[in-house]
């Protein structure tokens, strides 16, 4: 009589059939459109009347977006664990974490070994798959040291490499009905899969027993195994013929008990009948889950994920982790849960936050943002994680990740609106429009997230010929600090949507942007690289030619001392944002001319191709400190202090990027980015603040104010270089009304008036 509280899932149980194979594919697709989580396949490697079933899971969730996918169940003796482990944890990350494993020890034993799979009996099939279990765990743990190694006697491994890590913590489930079977789901599972017609319903109450005493002694909590069931030989109709045989509220009503007494808590439907997923769907699947809600209130079930003592005890203090909402306990990740690691880093900086909440929508970074307010600790926004600040993680506090929240949805073909969910990438972006043949000037690198540029300015490959990214937003969608959810634009309370293009961080958790991205084709990129020996007076030069260029051409410029005895080394991006290859090539020769020219390439490429996208999670490569600055021009003195800064080693590289041209064209106080009449900006990244500072006191007299999201500084002397008056005054004014008492306080924070 047990609830384990887990939340509900639907699914179906497919015939991968040879004969037809966009059939099945067409009811993989059917079961998402029916707004089920799940399709599962059979798996019978020897039956050439079916497809393989690893490969239709890949080509499913190729053709999904969605749905999750997994074998039900995969037949072990002919899948060598290792190898499947990299196969799965290739398909999570293709897929973005909708990859589950079910497992079997392998029956039809003499098609099996027909097939030279190895000859086990009863008892050594459910040893291997024990040792099997424990090699594909390995292969995901890429933070233990050394290679996977086993001297088992089913799956010997010399010695392999480690990982890929998954995208998200797969799970592992296994169909099992008899006692070993049983005590080795409770004791390594994560879930339990066995199948109406090979398990008797009176038999429910006897495998929970044996599963839950089994984790128990593993020193698990039995809430941590997810009960699952394959509904096979039912049948919907107007009238009752037998259990699950029957109308859809029949099978709510008998579906029930088995979530409240048996602790089931996803339904897996057998059969390929589309009218059957239709009914499953959008009758049963939603009416089951407030059935069960309500009944789950009423008695005070707890519900989320259980967690391992070891979790429990690597949890921080002054967060109440047993207050997290309802609808955020599934979405949250704790220091000891499996996947912080993913979770916890920057792309620069390293982080041990104490929560990370993953919400779906604004509805639910609403209610993060009310239990995070009521925390004794420091409360971080991700959208990406790539910022140099650090301001996406924290050391105890709480993180809410935005990661979840990246829809790409074009609005109106026809001038290029489009709707950005903060968490996405613009990678993802860059390749989404290009097809459609629309690009958005943003950044230099494809993991960088939505939220991030599009709240402080984007400083992009195409700014000087598109504007910053702040400059084609037309609405901003944003949670407040008091939970309030905004759409503001141009009349929509405009005051605030000026804020939030350029400080928008400070204002509220932005959840979603509006965009108007640019007709853009190919573009042309040309590389270059110098030798920067003479490094001041090359940097003049540069400064000069790419001030002189036509708007259509946004240069980067990175400098670097040299190795190896070698002088300072310079590479430039230089991307002409049209498809003219003659007008191109006339408005690129003259970079050949900055310095001596140790490399030169151009080439005709689509937008996407310059935002390499970040794969994997961020790993933290260090904490460094950089200082931002503007310039007008590359002048005699400021060339110097550069020079110096960076032959000195004190400056591990600097970066120059061009702006003006279409930047310029909007006024000082259109947005609250307000340094529109500058040509440059300028980052230099080192390792000690003190030696980096007194080359850029000598160069601070000479900016006309800075970019915020390249400073590692953010005290008030920073706030006033990065929003002049009267921007700044008109922001403390915003700060009052909107976050009085700075809940947003960790990413440059502005006090309000």
């Amino acid at each position: 009589m047990t609830d384990y509280g887990h939340h509900l899932e639907f699914g179906t149980f497919l015939t991968p059939t040879s004969r037809d194979p966009e059939h099945v594919v067409g009811l993989a697709e059917r079961t998402e459109a029916a707004g089920l989580d799940l399709a599962t396949f059979q798996d019978h490697p020897y039956n050439p009347e079916l497809l393989d079933t690893w490969t239709l899971l890949g080509w499913v969730a190729s053709r999904t977006e969605r749905l999750r996918v997994a074998g039900n169940v995969l037949n072990l003796p002919l899948r060598h664990p290792t190898v499947l482990a990299r196969a799965a944890a290739g398909l999570d990350l293709l897929s973005r974490g909708r990859v589950e494993l079910g497992l079997g020890a392998g029956g039809f034993r003499e098609a099996v070994q027909g097939m030279g799979g190895a000859r086990r009996t009863a008892g050594e099939s459910v040893d291997a798959l024990s040792e099997a279990i424990d090699l594909i765990r390995a292969v995901w743990d890429v933070d233990s040291g050394g290679e996977v190694r086993s001297s088992g006697p089913h799956y010997p491994v010399p010695g392999t490499p480690r990982g890929p890590r998954p995208h998200h913590d797969i799970g592992i489930w296994l169909g099992a009905y008899k006692p070993r079977m049983l005590g080795l789901v409770g004791a390594k599972a994560d879930g339990w899969l066995p199948s109406l017609g090979y398990l008797d319903l009176a038999d429910l109450p006897e495998g929970n027993r044996i599963i839950d005493e089994s984790a128990e002694a593993a020193g698990r909590d039995p809430r941590q195994v997810r009960r699952l069931l394959n509904l096979t030989g039912t049948s919907f109709s107007s009238v009752s013929r037998g259990f699950l045989q029957g109308p859809p509220e029949q099978w709510v009503e008998q579906l029930l008990p088995l979530v409240l007494e048996q602790g089931v808590a996803t339904f897996v439907l057998g059969g390929d009948d589309p009218r059957a997923i239709d009914l499953f769907g959008r009758e049963v699947a939603p009416a089951l889950r407030e059935a069960v809600e309500g009944e789950r209130a009423v008695k005070g079930t707890p519900t989320g994920p259980a967690r391992p003592v070891a979790a429990l005890a690597a949890r921080r203090p002054g967060i109440d982790y047993d207050g997290v909402p309802a609808a955020l306990r599934d979405l949250a990740v704790e220091p000891g849960d499996g996947g912080y690691t993913g979770v916890r880093h920057g792309y620069m900086q390293r982080g041990r936050p104490g929560l990370v909440l993953r919400p779906t929508d604004p509805e639910q970074v609403a209610e993060a943002l009310a239990y995070a307010r009521e925390q004794r600790v420091p409360l971080n926004v991700r959208s990406g994680g790539h910022g140099i600040s650090g301001a996406s993680t924290n050391d105890g506090g709480i993180v809410i990740d935005l990661g979840r929240m990246n829809g790409i949805r074009l609005l109106d073909p026809d001038t290029g609106r489009v709707r950005l969910g903060t968490g996405a990438r613009w990678g993802d972006v860059a390749r989404t429009l290009g097809d459609r043949g629309w690009a958005i000037s943003s950044g230099d690198h494809g993991g960088v997230g939505v939220g991030g540029i599009a709240t402080t300015g984007g400083i992009g490959y195409m700014s000087r010929a598109h504007g910053l990214t702040i400059d084609r937003l037309t609405a901003v969608e944003l949670v407040t600090a008091d939970g309030r959810l905004l759409r503001v634009d141009q009349d929509h309370d405009p005051e605030l949507f000026w804020g939030t293009r350029g400080a928008g961080a400070n204002l509220g958790v932005v959840t979603a942007v509006e965009i108007e991205a640019a007709p853009v084709g190919n573009v042309v990129l040309g590389r270059f690289v110098y030798d920067a020996s003479a490094t001041a007076s090359f940097l003049r030069a540069w400064g000069e030619i790419a001030d002189a260029a036509p708007r259509e051409v946004t240069a980067f410029l990175t400098l670097g001392a040299g190795r190896g005895g070698q002088g300072p080394v310079a590479q430039a991006m230089v991307v002409y944002a049209g498809e003219d290859t003659d007008a191109a090539v006339a408005a690129l020769e003259p970079f050949l001319k900055a310095g001596p020219v140790l490399d030169q390439r151009a080439q005709v490429a689509p937008y996407a191709a310059l935002l390499v996208p970040h794969q994997g999670p961020h790993e933290g490569h260090g904490t460094p400190v950089s200082r931002s600055g503007l310039i007008g021009e590359t002048t005699p003195e400021i060339a110097e202090i550069v020079a110096a800064m960076i032959t000195s080693g004190d400056s591990y590289f600097t970066q120059f990027r061009q702006v003006g041209g279409a930047v310029d064209d909007m006024a000082p106080e259109a947005t609250a980015y307000a340094h529109r009449s500058a040509r440059f900006s300028v980052a230099a990244l080192g390792a000690r603040a003190g030696r980096l500072d007194r080359h850029w006191s000598a160069l601070e007299p000479r900016l006309q104010g800075m970019y915020l999201s390249f400073d590692t500084r953010t005290g008030p002397e920073v706030l006033a270089q990065a929003f002049p008056e009267p921007t700044l005054s008109r922001l403390r004014a915003l700060k009052a009304v909107h976050d009085p008492d700075q809940v947003f306080d960790q990413n440059f924070p502005i006090p309000p008036a």
